[in-house]
């Protein structure tokens, strides 16, 4: 039936949410932030303006996301980040090893509607704000141009996780745009005029072989980047994607209104690229390729950066300050660019790294004169050079997970985001993100909710590591400096035994060094060196240091480069026993040290950092005295990862049926429990492009089962591969006793776990 209908004007469809808070960014950011807040049962409207989830790391853009990791190319160690922002690369890791874009919008989506509390609204921009006063937003109005509706969402809080800080900026929080000066904040980072102010935009593309030859004929707006690139040599074939995240421009345009012409001159750059490897003769090996994929829209680096009660730092950054109300942490470089992208003649970056992880403190999430708006992603409270280092997606999701808990707090005490800081909620606000999966550094859980904290607790055996299995020693030649880290305790350094073997007689230069910050993993203070004469051929070989650690730390026992020696190395991998090397990597601009440049204001140190598997075995020592740090207690120290310690438990590689017994004098009614495994927080995940070597991490327990104190299999799991366990039963569980029975994960691996947590409610 045909409707004919002629008025005079005509409003749009609308629909109305009533929420506990609206999210404005569909990023990574604004999904994590809506994931941990609907688990907390806080009502959700995520409002994302594009079809896809992810943002910059969604198939719109395909750029990989990382952290504090930076591609393994730095001194952080276990520093992926945790909670959701984990869990969705674990996921991405089990489901998608090859990196495939298309599979991580599938992963994302299915996070988000798995949490009965999150509306999600897509294609959705957000375009007005309605205020309650000067300085609280009562409302957000949303059009969705797929179905022609106008949504408004009305809530107590919001979160900007927009990216460009649409909500902050029409809400009238105070924002800023471009570099401070050097004297605003004695940053010796912060760049002058020729430099430029903005990092600009990226446009990726992806190739394909065919098998057959293809020809390719560019568009007449193709730039002939021979002529226009100052870079244009380092095109190839082989290369496509995130690698080529120097295909960068606008950082001398307004990064906001400007995007369209941005993403016109980056499609110029992009076709003439593939103009140039297709035609210009000289990459034959590009005969088959096609061209895949172009994005649409171009990744953002820069924008608006709005004000909280805090602006983070170089010196933040550098110094690692601590702050009291630390509820996050970064360890991406100050990662800068030059504003004219790949227009310019200067190197396409500068990246600048800390000797380990800083603290974010949390008055860097909340808009300073805005009361309700939370802020999320890379619009939070820091100057230009700490953006740097906080702008990348796994540091920003980080923090996303920081305001949806903190939210949760707002509306159980009735108050404003600034209020947890300043009417004292940090430590709860600290306990709570612990209990989730956030790692704070330098924090411990304290719970006493938890009643693992008043069991026995015994364990079937406990490793006593006095050294890695002999047998299937692998020699691989001393061509790179390498160092096994040791988690020691107080007290005098073993006498350590390294298989050898020497193709002459010939000197193994052995030193022992730690940090000198507590929690780093820069192996910058030499305790001992010394000098080993070898002769040719196989032998084993005796180290005495001489020397004692005043404190629980980890140590390098590290051997310097002699072409002359090959070293023994293991196929056995321990939870916190870790290979490091003092190798390159370009993607982090590591080429072994860092040389800070006079007035930067960032520190001179080496690099040791560990080898991807299938290589970066340990290597095969041996001590004198066996290392008394993997016992049962460390389930309940409130540390889920290595850091001065492993913090875990680790079982006996001969115990066959390796358990955990917790005893309570009187009859507990158990309602939760949250078991916390090894999926290798040192491992970078990268989420697109690049492929991984295994889909569940090789320390990973995979099988368990739980039983209460008359033997009963109350609960059982096949297959985990995830960090967190949480397991909820329909009734509160009666007992005096559970038993956690594990599997090894392999045979060259023996179970291990971090946290054991049990709730009544």
């Amino acid at each position: 039936m045909v409707i004919s209908k002629s008025e005079a004007s005509r409003d749009l469809r609308q629909e109305e949410y009533n929420a506990d808070m609206g999210i404005v960014g569909g990023g990574l950011s604004g999904v994590c932030a809506a994931i941990t807040a609907a688990r907390q049962g806080l009502k959700i409207v995520l409002v994302q303006d594009r079809p896809v989830l992810g943002g910059n790391a969604s198939s719109e853009v395909r750029l990989w996301i990382l952290g504090a990791t930076s591609h393994m190319g730095n001194n952080n160690r276990w520093s992926r980040e945790g909670g959701v922002i984990d869990e969705i690369l674990v996921e991405n890791m089990y489901r998608n090893p090859e990196g495939n874009p298309i599979i991580l919008d599938m992963i994302l989506l299915d996070k988000v509607m798995q949490e009965k509390n999150i509306t999600l609204l897509l294609n959705t921009a957000v375009y007005e704000v309605a205020k309650s006063d000067d300085d609280t937003i009562e409302s957000i109005k949303g059009f969705c141009s797929q179905n022609s509706t106008e949504y408004i969402i009305n809530a107590p809080l919001f979160c900007d996780a927009s990216g460009d800080g649409i909500l902050g900026f029409l809400s009238g929080a105070a924002f800023r745009m471009g570099a401070e000066s050097k004297e605003e904040f004695n940053e010796g980072m912060a760049p002058d005029a020729a430099y430029g102010e903005l990092l600009g935009h990226s446009l990726y593309f992806y190739s394909k072989d065919t098998g057959k030859p293809v020809r390719f004929s560019p568009p007449t707006f193709a730039l002939d980047v021979t002529k226009e690139i100052p870079r244009f040599k380092s095109f190839n074939a082989k290369e496509h994607g995130c690698k080529l995240w120097w295909v960068e421009h606008g950082g001398r345009l307004d990064t906001v209104h400007d995007t369209e012409t941005i993403k016109w001159e980056l499609w110029k750059v992009v076709y003439g690229a593939w103009d140039y490897i297709k035609n210009s003769g000289n990459f034959p090996e590009a005969e088959n390729l096609t061209l895949e994929w172009v994005g649409m829209i171009p990744g953002k680096r820069e924008s608006r950066r709005f004000e909280g009660d805090y602006i983070l730092n170089q010196h933040d950054l550098v110094e690692q300050r601590h702050h009291k109300d630390a509820v996050a942490y970064g360890g991406w470089s100050i990662d800068l660019h030059p504003a004219d992208g790949v227009f310019s003649e200067r190197q396409p970056c500068n990246q600048w790294h800390s000797k380990g992880i800083f603290q974010i403190p949390y008055r860097c999430y909340y808009s300073r004169n805005i009361k309700n708006l939370f802020l999320a992603g890379r619009i939070i409270s820091v100057s230009h050079v700490a953006f740097g280092a906080t702008r990348v997606m796994a540091t920003s999701a980080y923090g996303a997970q920081v305001v949806a808990m903190a939210a949760a707090l707002c509306l159980k005490y009735n108050k404003n985001p600034a209020d947890i800081y300043n009417e004292g909620y940090i430590e709860e606000l600290q306990k709570e993100l612990t209990k989730s999966g956030q790692h704070i550094p330098a924090t411990r859980l304290q719970d006493d909710d938890d009643l693992v904290q008043r069991a026995q607790i015994k364990s079937s055996s406990s490793l006593l590591f006095k050294n890695f299995e002999s047998k299937n020693i692998l020699f691989k030649p001393l061509t790179i400096a390498a160092a096994q880290m040791l988690p020691l305790l107080p007290g005098k350094v073993p006498v350590i035994t390294v298989p050898v073997k020497a193709k002459s007689n010939t000197v193994l230069k052995a030193e022992l060094r730690i940090s000198s910050i507590t929690g780093n993993f820069t192996p910058d203070i030499t305790l001992a060196a010394k000098e080993i004469q070898l002769t040719e051929g196989e032998q084993e070989v005796q180290i005495n240091f001489e020397t004692s650690v005043n404190t629980s730390q980890y140590a390098f026992v590290i051997f310097l480069i002699n072409d002359e020696i090959e070293l023994g190395y293991t196929v056995q991998r321990i939870t916190g026993l870790l290979s490091v090397f003092n190798g390159k990597n370009k993607a982090v601009s590591n080429n072994g040290k860092q040389v800070a440049p006079d007035g930067s204001g960032v520190d001179t140190f080496e690099f040791w950092c560990p080898q991807r598997r299938p290589e970066g075995q340990n290597l095969a020592l041996a001590l004198s005295e066996p290392l008394q740090t993997f016992n049962a207690e460390n389930i309940r120290n409130g540390t889920d990862r290595p850091s001065i310690q492993p913090n875990a438990w680790v079982a006996d590689t001969v115990d066959n049926d390796p358990s955990l017994t917790l005893t309570w004098e009187q009859r507990q009614s158990i309602k939760k429990i949250n078991l916390v495994f090894d999926t290798d927080a040192d491992h970078a995940m990268e989420s697109v492009l690049m492929t991984h070597p295994e889909t569940v991490m090789p320390l990973c327990v995979r099988n368990y089962h739980i039983e209460d104190e008359k033997g009963a299999v109350v609960y059982a799991k096949k297959g985990n591969y995830q960090t967190r366990n949480e397991i909820l039963f329909d009734e509160a569980l009666q007992t005096k006793q559970l038993k956690i029975v594990l599997q090894h994960p392999s045979e060259n691996v023996p179970a291990s776990m971090f946290a054991v947590r049990c709730y009544a409610e």
